[in-house]
């Protein structure tokens, strides 16, 4: 195993400093660096919190700034953040306003969260939604249901909007279980990952294999394959994402966000792209929008998701909304 690292017990830590130093006028780190938030935070607003095990980035930290998270948590690679560090994220963000928890359907997330929201629920008012995008059968790894997967950062950004915009927690609850239903995801690996901690790939493929259904956690999926065309393997994601995503109007606008799992060139996912967008404008979608780039990562891992979200006017222009994060920026 070659990585650019000190040792494998130092890995996250010294990232983390890495990343706050290079993005230091937007994100800072909180007392005893138990988070990231943002160096600006908009006051009487509802604070957004979200997080996970390290390996996902950018996500979370890079999502932190102005239009979407106010802070991030960070584990251990692949381990959630601990309870204490979520109540530290909670206690300095809420302004007043409360706390939304944005949470990927991993048990350890899901659980960590949860006891956080509950040692504070005296004093702070906080909400939950939980992201269950992946299409992948239930009962995968890890997961108790459909876990929430590159969909996430859909939820971030228009969620982060609508509270930057002064949208209560009451109606960003509600916003986030409506856009949860309406968001899909599928995922396919050319290789397992290498875990700095283990030295060992979490799975292994021959050369004429690809894992289909995968997380984002190095896990195995739900099946493996005989290694296909790029547009044989578009198909394959799409047909689990046309039959998941629900019932939809003629031409109905979506965004389309091709997401690299760490490993995969940036010229295969906008090839893969290309023929995503083909096939579901062919089933009546009209692609308003679209995202391509390694966002929601598995480390190193060779490999891609499609994500297909069915977005109405309202949702378009809160992805349209200035977002101003180490990882994502537009005005």
């Amino acid at each position: 195993m070659k990585k650019f690292m000190n040792t494998a017990a130092s890995l996250v830590a010294e990232s983390l400093q890495g990343f706050v130093a290079a993005h230091e006028q937007t994100v800072m780190f909180a007392p005893e660096r138990k988070f990231v938030l943002r160096r600006n935070p908009s006051f009487g607003k509802v604070a957004l919190i979200s997080g996970g095990g390290a390996g996902h980035e950018p996500l979370h930290v890079g999502f932190v700034g102005q239009g979407m998270l106010d802070a991030a948590c960070t584990g251990h690679i692949f381990t959630s953040p601990t309870p204490d560090q979520i109540i530290a994220a909670i206690e300095l963000t809420d302004t007043g306003a409360g706390c939304l928890l944005i949470v990927k359907n991993y048990d350890g997330d899901v659980m960590n969260f949860e006891m956080a929201a509950e040692a504070v629920a005296q004093t702070h008012r906080i909400k939950t939604i939980i992201v269950s995008d992946d299409v992948a059968a239930y009962g995968v790894g890890r997961s108790s249901g459909r876990r929430g997967v590159a969909g996430t950062l859909i939820v971030e950004k228009i969620l982060g909007a609508a509270a930057e915009a002064g949208t209560d927690l009451a109606q960003l609850k509600a916003l986030g279980e409506h856009l949860g239903e309406r968001v899909r995801t599928m995922g396919v690996a050319l290789s397992g990952v290498i875990v700095p901690d283990t030295a060992r790939p979490t799975f292994l493929l021959e050369a004429d294999e690809m894992e289909v259904g995968v997380g984002i956690h190095g896990e195995p999926g739900i099946g493996r394959e005989k290694m296909a065309s790029a547009n044989a393997i578009a198909a394959l994601l799409c047909d689990r994402v046309l039959a998941d995503i629900g019932a939809r109007d003629a031409n109905e606008p979506a965004l389309l966000f091709l997401n690299g799992f760490g490993g995969t060139p940036t010229s295969e996912l906008y090839l893969v792209y290309n023929a995503a967008r083909r096939l579901f404008e062919a089933a009546g979608f009209t692609i308003a929008r679209s995202l391509v780039g390694t966002y929601v990562t598995s480390l190193d891992m060779a490999g891609l998701s499609i994500t297909l979200a069915r977005l109405d006017e309202a949702m378009l222009s809160l992805w349209d909304a200035p977002v101003a994060t180490p990882a994502l920026r537009w005005s």
